[in-house]
């Protein structure tokens, strides 16, 4: 072995161990454990905006995707020519080649993010009006002949399937003056109206003779979803249209489609028709984000009225006469406004969890400085400087957090594409930062200056301080300006315009801040029933309720962050557990309005009466509790008001048994009455062998239609009878018509009493079983009975990617709220584990079993537990009483296109989301004691009586 080098003269030789690599070596275990709580909190933290941005995103796409395709698409549109322009040129406007020219310019010039896509986009000419099909042959139901729209429509070929013939074409040039032109009609048009290959059908002309459409070919959509086809409904399948009119049933006609060559359309200048030329822009949603949202809108409008239709009617492009037509703006609109809806919402969840997981990094930083307290005094009293140990632990951890951060933000990018990058590594930053700096923050404050070794700094003997006081102060200022902020404007932003930033982070965080100083008072106030439990608990027999009390009293001052760990998640689960059971409950509540009851019956038509017999025959169908017969007239029209005006549609009017349907109403929470308010006159409806118009009837009216009615008797004149009304109660809603404005009588007083409408109610109703009686009982008497169920309706209220989005959040926050709350608990248990250990081995040596053992460990526990329990339960019950009035749940239960109109979904408290986490606090205390008294027994009491040990 060769020699050690000499040391260079004037400087001693330095044998100095490397710190970090020294402390990792010696604690493992505690390294590991901590870099996985800050790979599983860098993880959450970059997730949720990743989250956001991700299910924003696919939301705009999806409200973009499944709108009505006349709806969604960008129409430009300009009438042809007039007959002032030379006829050469009104006919070369027409042709496809221009038309195919003209859309490439549109679509080249459309402004970002506005993108074309081009499989679903159309263009072409058509006529603008409908025009005659005026051979004999073709059907004409009520004498009414057909009306046709001929459509000279680019890319037939690429978008249909061709069955029978060959597509059309134009021969030669087609021009105003044109006899005959080539068309192809699809295969349900055909069947309809008869059309064969080589039918012709004739339609008017202008200044010339008729226009002959010879028939070459019948083809099959490929994609009837397809904007291709579906913007304009008749092109791939006809219609059955109803003609306004005066008899009953009104007379009816058919309206179908002739696809034209593209070529072919300037024989449409010499029809009726007013052709127009069109290019229908179906927007590319695949490359729209959320942060897109607010430009999109701008660029829309102006595309609509504004510069960006000034570029589209240049000369070189459109023309003057173009113009835009779209409802993508109402689509985007309706998009903002739900985000608007669920960002301040989603927004308490993610501050809870945030807070939650970072009060657990500070106990983490906490219980190691409590650890290593001997160690960092010895270094501070030789001559070790603040910033030096500091430095040295913010090293130590920084090896073990910058890493595990790295990893958790890797792990969110690879589980939650498609979303911003930056956020999601500023949150992760966060965290990672924190970890790092809760041990040496912890280490430094509390060597700053020198500490008697011994002293006690339990909850019962601590004094708070001028400073504290001043900062709970301050806190619960902020809470208060919180909450009245949150009840006063609700959870959404000041502008409320569904702007990206456009939430209150303030008023979000009321939650929090009620979680915060309810631990700070519960923490002022938990030392009083110690004191005055002590003194009567040291004068009982047994040592254990004494000791159990003293040692709880005895628990660090610093207590105040496993509790205001505690209460912040069991507050944060109660929020959101109350949420997502008020979004059920909304969801029920719709489905309740959609039907009136578990089941709704009818005949298809207007207002028939049910065949005799359904009534019984359903009440043997498996599950059904009560059924309820009610006769429903619709469009009853009200009489005369004032100023003579008159209800065009009028109200729907409603026959009932009152005793059966107030049950009814009382079971579906349903405007409720007294039977009695609809007590009959008597007699049937009936006088001298006819109607008697003169009776006055008790009726329950909607408040719409109880002010039209006044206070006075009223005559109504309907199918049902004629007769006069006075308004007897109001309610707003009704089984009969939920949702609408209704009438509601006594089916007694009626001249025409039948049922027209059966609802069903039962808790255990067998919907298929239900189908399956009305269908056999239609088949035997042949009417077309109709089954509605509640149930089928509440499936309907499907979740769009939106509301999926935030209900999984807050799934996800209710589940990590659960675990950052055990992991406080163990954390806080383990702070104290070797002294508690100690504390059992030293009293075993004087007598104590190992019952009591068990007995005085959870008895200790049990104060903190049960305040961190009950404390939880009711600031969570107190937050949502307090926030409810600003929430509505409305938008994140359903969607704008829902049929159903709730007037508000109000936040409750839910009692399961109250109770089962408090519980849960509660029985993991017990369960780590239970688990720490049997660990104690078996490592047996040599190794905690050491002598000279300080524990």
């Amino acid at each position: 072995m060769g020699a050690p080098a000499p040391a260079r003269e004037g400087r001693p030789v330095r044998i100095v161990a490397p710190w970090v690599r020294t402390r990792l070596r010696t604690a493992p275990g505690a390294a590991a454990a901590m870099a996985v709580l800050v790979v599983l909190t860098a993880y959450l933290a970059a997730a949720f905006p990743r989250s956001v941005d991700a299910y924003e995103t696919n939301g705009l796409r999806h409200d973009i995707r499944t709108a009505v395709a006349a709806e969604s698409v960008l129409e430009v549109s300009m009438r042809a020519p007039g007959p002032g322009v030379r006829q050469a040129d009104r006919e070369e406007v027409l042709r496809g080649a221009w038309v195919a020219r003209t859309q490439g310019k549109i679509t080249g010039s459309l402004p970002a993010p506005v993108r074309a896509d081009e499989g679903g986009s159309a263009y072409g000419v058509r006529t603008s009006q409908p025009v005659e099909g005026t051979d004999a042959w073709l059907p004409a139901p009520d004498n009414l002949p057909p009306m046709l729209t001929l459509a000279a429509q680019a890319g037939l070929d690429r978008h249909s399937t061709l069955r029978e013939g060959r597509l059309p074409r134009a021969e030669g040039a087609v021009t105003e003056r044109t006899g005959e032109v080539e068309a192809a009609v699809t295969a349900a048009t055909a069947k309809s109206l008869g059309i064969k290959v080589g039918s012709v059908v004739h339609v008017p002309g202008v200044d010339r003779d008729e226009l002959g459409v010879r028939i070459t070919g019948i083809v099959v959509p490929r994609d009837p979803t397809n904007s291709y086809w579906a913007v304009e409904p008749t092109l791939g399948s006809p219609a059955l249209v109803t003609k306004p009119s005066r008899e009953l049933p009104p007379p009816r006609y058919w309206r179908a489609s002739l696809l034209l060559a593209p070529d072919a359309a300037p024989a449409l200048l010499g029809t009726t028709g007013e052709p127009q030329v069109y290019w229908r822009i179906a927007p590319d949603a695949g490359a729209l984000t959320a942060r897109d949202a607010p430009q999109l809108a701008s660029r829309i409008a102006s595309l609509e009225n504004g510069p960006e239709l000034t570029r589209l009617r240049a000369p070189a492009v459109v023309g003057p006469s173009a113009v835009v037509a779209t409802g993508l703006d109402e689509i985007v609109a309706a998009h903002r406004s739900m985000r608007s809806a669920i960002a301040p919402v989603v927004t308490v969840a993610a501050l809870g969890i945030g807070a939650v997981a970072a009060v657990v990094l500070v106990m983490a930083g906490s219980l190691l400085a409590v650890r290593r307290q001997a160690e960092l005094a010895l270094l501070r009293s030789r001559g070790g400087s603040l910033r030096a140990i500091g430095g040295r632990l913010l090293a130590e951890t920084a090896v073990i957090a910058v890493p595990a951060t790295a990893v958790g933000l890797l792990l969110a990018v690879l589980t939650v594409p498609e979303a911003r990058l930056l956020p999601a590594v500023a949150a992760a930053g966060c965290a990672g930062l924190l970890a790092c700096a809760a041990l040496p923050v912890r280490a430094v404050v509390r060597h700053r200056r020198p500490r008697p070794h011994g002293g006690r700094e339990d909850l019962v003997r601590a004094r708070p301080s001028r400073r504290r006081t001043i900062a709970e102060l301050t806190l619960l200022a902020l809470a208060i300006g919180a909450v009245l902020a949150l009840r006063r404007r609700g959870t959404g932003g000041s502008a409320g315009s569904g702007a990206v930033d456009d939430v209150d982070y303030l008023v979000s965080s009321a939650p929090i801040l009620v979680g915060l100083i309810a631990a700070l008072v519960l923490v002022r106030l938990y030392p009083l029933p110690l004191r005055f439990a002590g003194r009567p608990a040291g004068r009982l027999r047994g040592a254990v309720g004494f000791l159990s009390l003293a040692r709880a009293g005895r628990a660090a001052s610093s207590g105040a962050l496993p509790l205001l760990a505690l209460l912040i998640a069991l507050t944060t689960a109660a929020f959101g557990g109350s949420v997502l059971a008020g979004i059920d409950g909304a969801r029920e509540r719709a489905a309740v309005l959609a039907t009136g009851a578990d089941a709704r019956i009818s005949v298809v038509g207007s207002s028939p009466v049910l065949p005799d017999g359904l009534a019984a025959a359903v009440r043997g169908s498996a599950g059904v509790g009560e059924v309820t017969a009610i006769r429903v007239e619709y469009g009853v029209p009200l009489p005369s008001d004032a100023k003579g005006f008159r209800t065009a549609l009028g109200v729907t009017m409603i026959g009932v048994e009152p005793k059966a349907y107030a049950r009814l109403a009382r079971q579906t929470g349903l405007g409720e009455f007294p039977a009695g308010a609809l007590k009959s006159v008597g007699g049937g409806g009936v006088r001298d062998g006819g109607s008697d118009a003169g009776r006055v009837l008790p009726a329950i009216a909607s408040p719409a239609v109880a002010e039209r009615l006044g206070e006075q008797p009223r005559d109504i004149q309907s199918a049902a009878g004629d007769f006069k009304v006075r308004v007897a109660e109001i309610r707003a809603n009704t089984p009969g018509a939920p949702g609408g404005d209704y009438l509601l009588v006594n089916a007694a007083d009626l001249t025409q009493r039948a049922p027209t409408t059966l609802l069903v109610t039962g808790g255990g109703l067998d919907g298929d079983a239900l189908r399956r009686t009305v269908a056999d009982f239609g088949a035997e008497t042949g009417d077309e009975l109709t089954v509605k169920l509640r149930s089928d309706e509440r499936k309907a209220f499907v979740n769009t990617p939106m509301q999926e989005g935030a209900e999984r959040i807050y799934a996800a926050a209710i589940a990590a709220g659960a675990g950052y709350a055990l992991l406080a608990l163990l954390l806080s248990l383990s702070q104290t584990a070797p002294e508690r250990l100690t504390l059992l081995a030293r009293l075993r040596t004087m007598g104590l079993t190992r019952r009591q053992g068990r007995q005085l460990l959870g008895l200790e526990v049990l104060p903190q537990a049960l305040l961190a329990a009950v404390g939880g339960a009711f600031v969570g019950w107190a937050t949502v009483v307090l926030l409810a009035p600003g929430v509505d749940l409305v938008q994140l239960a359903l969607t704008a296109t829902s049929d159903v109109t709730l007037d508000g979904a109000p936040l409750r408290a839910d009692p399961w989301s109250l109770v089962l986490p408090a519980v849960g606090v509660l029985a993991l205390a017990a369960a780590v004691s239970v688990v720490q008294a049997w660990w104690a027994g078996r490592q047996g009491s040599i190794n905690e009586l050491r002598a000279g040990d300080s524990r």
